[in-house]
């Protein structure tokens, strides 16, 4: 089963573990880079990329080349904001609504607090699907490395390999 995972991520959490997951799936990465980054300091961080997520904003992003019908599973990954997907994950979803349709999808995000069930939900909808083949939630992967991370990481992986 051919897997890509697609993520966005802001303070490095994301990156690290769409990459821990590409190295154990030997799975594809595309990693969605915003036109216009957002801040990653201060008050700001929390301002523009919360109200960015709220307002359900669909940031351009710079050029990708993918071609969704290589692949028979998508893994999608960000970090929560507001309770909800970040912005660039709407984008790409909306501009590969099509490609998406009749793929395994699943999803794994990162937080510092809470919300990122609401978030599945909202993205689930979003693409149009009622269930992810599996989803993971982790708590500062990069920054607060644990066992339960790695432990969970490790048996996402196992569902995704399952054909």
């Amino acid at each position: 089963m051919k897997t890509i995972i697609v993520y966005y991520s802001l303070e490095g959490n994301t990156e690290s573990v769409a990459n821990t997951i590409s190295s154990k799936l030997s799975a594809d990465v595309l990693k969605l880079v915003p036109k216009k980054a957002y801040s990653d300091k201060g008050f700001s961080k929390f301002f523009w990329g919360g109200k960015s997520a709220v307002m359900a904003e669909t940031p351009e992003l710079e050029p990708y080349n993918v071609d969704l019908s290589e692949y028979d599973q998508v893994v999608i990954g960000f970090p929560v904001w507001a309770g909800t997907f970040t912005p660039p994950i709407r984008t790409f979803v909306k501009e590969n609504k099509a490609a998406l349709s009749g793929k395994r999808i699943s999803a794994f995000a990162c937080q510092s607090g809470a919300g990122a069930e609401k978030a599945f939900a909202k993205l689930r909808d979003f693409i149009g699907i009622d269930e992810f083949y599996a989803n993971i939630i982790l708590i500062d992967p990069k920054t607060k490395p644990s066992e339960q991370n790695d432990l969970t990481i490790n048996t996402f992986c196992k569902k995704l390999q399952n054909n």
